[in-house]
């Protein structure tokens, strides 16, 4: 044996595939929504961009929440550019008006997901976090202004359950069939040197662990130790050495569906992923007889699963090939 496998616990309660799935938090979050998406699951993918630090995380699903506007404190402008700390660059704009309607926009759109919302998947990136001076509190994004505004420091476990526990509470009154599933990303943030990426990576975890054995609907996957050591290995990252390659990427999403998904979600995983391969074949000869069959014979299975997820829009495609000429 040249490897250990990580075999995670199953989840008390699966994921089934008619459930809606909100992602929120690190890059590993649009990853994880991706395949959630691409596998037909009704997913709302990371709203309000990338953000890495737990108290940012935690504010902006309670904000969603009540449907609520941002702190005023947080708006600020950079030469001729209007941003808020507590949101990624993505909703940066030329005018402030313009910036609050993206705002009120992706929280309200947020807001109307999480009513019919059965998990809510947050990955933790880091606990390393900047405090804007001016108005005493943590910001998501520093959007490139000057360090001197900020004060860098380290979150703790407590701070972390805190932030937690004033969400949960909210959620769950309003949404008590909601499910939580814990993640801390893989993604290693070198910027804060690798030994304390470790610290930071270790306080996520140690939180994480705290959380799910506290409150028993939420649960806790581990993608981070997948990576680190199930694959231990530089050729399961990306080119940047920092990020999961795709390989690894499949790799995680596999050991997902086996432990946190129901058996008649997993068949259906399977199937679609066949159909899919079958739907990004390039045909040699497009206009043959071989290929129309396999044409007909890719709708029909389409339509075989059309009682299960919408298809429409695969099955109008291949239509429309068979009548090209």
């Amino acid at each position: 044996m040249f490897r250990t496998e990580l075999h995670p616990a199953p989840l008390p309660h699966k994921i089934r595939l008619n459930d809606s799935v909100l992602t929120i938090g690190s890059c590993f979050s649009d990853t994880i929504g991706k395949q959630l998406a691409q596998h037909k699951f009704s997913t709302l993918i990371n709203p309000f961009g990338a953000v890495y630090n737990p108290i940012s995380i935690h504010r902006l699903i309670g904000w969603s929440l009540k449907n609520q506007m941002p702190d005023e404190s947080g708006y600020a402008q950079r030469d001729d550019v209007h941003f808020h700390y507590d949101f990624h660059s993505q909703f940066a704009a030329l005018s402030v008006n313009h910036l609050k309607e993206s705002l009120r926009h992706a929280l309200a759109l947020t807001h109307n997901f999480l009513q019919h919302t059965n998990w809510l998947m947050i990955t933790y990136g880091t606990t390393w976090v900047y405090r804007l001076k001016s108005a005493d509190r943590i910001v998501a994004n520093c959007h490139k202004m000057p360090g001197r505004l900020f004060a860098k420091e380290l979150l703790s476990q407590k701070k972390i359950i805190k932030s937690f526990d004033a969400l949960y509470h909210p959620l769950k009154s309003k949404h008590p069939n909601v499910h939580i599933l814990l993640t801390v990303s893989p993604v290693r943030h070198i910027r804060d040197t690798l030994e304390l990426n470790s610290v930071s990576k270790s306080v996520l975890r140690l939180a994480c662990h705290t959380i799910c054995t506290a409150y028993p609907d939420v649960h806790y996957f581990p993608a981070y130790e997948i990576l680190l050591d199930d694959l231990r290995d530089y050729r399961f990252y990306a080119s940047d050495l920092i990020h999961p390659s795709e390989q690894a990427e499949d790799y995680v999403w596999q050991k997902l569906t086996e432990a946190c998904m129901d058996e008649n979600t997993r068949s259906f995983i399977a199937e679609w992923r066949s159909i899919r391969q079958a739907l990004m074949h390039r045909p040699f000869l497009p206009g043959s007889q071989s290929h129309r069959r396999f044409i007909e014979d890719t709708i029909r299975r389409l339509e075989e699963l059309s009682s299960v997820v919408n298809v429409k829009n695969e099955i109008e495609a291949l239509k429309n090939q068979l009548h090209e000429p």
